[in-house]
């Protein structure tokens, strides 16, 4: 699929941080190291990605919001905002792509205010607690979502 839409990987706060934010928590691996991981599969699976990170949520709404025309489906960490963002939430619900929710750790086994997930509530799955394989897995989700919607 050559004219295929990519991929968007979207990343909330803190995320920048990767490999050295609580490395116990999040592993070693750098947002960096993330994204080539993420741009070799989706290649091996025919697409490309658009990778970004911020800590402003207005930006990852607007992303979202870009994704809508621009891209085949979108895998979203939002970090801390997974828990709390109801901008996150409608505009995931606004979106005519599938979005996978994903994280590094598995806020189910964390804090209890980690349990919430509004992102979760809009999204079409969610991936988490596998480290830097949850992106992997969840591009490779995505890939299948948007060849099947290629296909319908």
């Amino acid at each position: 699929m050559p004219d295929a839409k990519p991929i968007y990987v979207l990343n909330g706060p803190n995320l920048n941080l990767l490999g050295s934010r609580e490395p116990e928590i999040y592993g070693r691996a750098t947002l960096a190291d993330i994204e080539q991981a993420c741009a070799e599969r989706a290649r091996q699976l025919g697409r490309k990605i658009v990778f970004r990170q911020s800590n402003v949520e207005g930006e990852l709404v607007d992303w979202l919001q870009e994704a809508r025309d621009k891209a085949a489906a979108i895998v979203l960490n939002a970090g801390a905002y997974t828990h709390t963002s109801v901008a996150l939430h409608d505009a995931i619900k606004a979106s005519s792509v599938p979005v996978i929710e994903t994280h590094l750790s598995n806020p189910a086994a964390r804090e209890e205010f980690r349990h919430v997930s509004l992102v979760g509530k809009a999204a079409k799955g969610v991936i988490a607690g596998f480290g830097a394989t949850s992106y992997l897995l969840a591009v490779e989700a995505a890939v299948l979502l948007a060849n099947e919607g290629a296909r319908a």
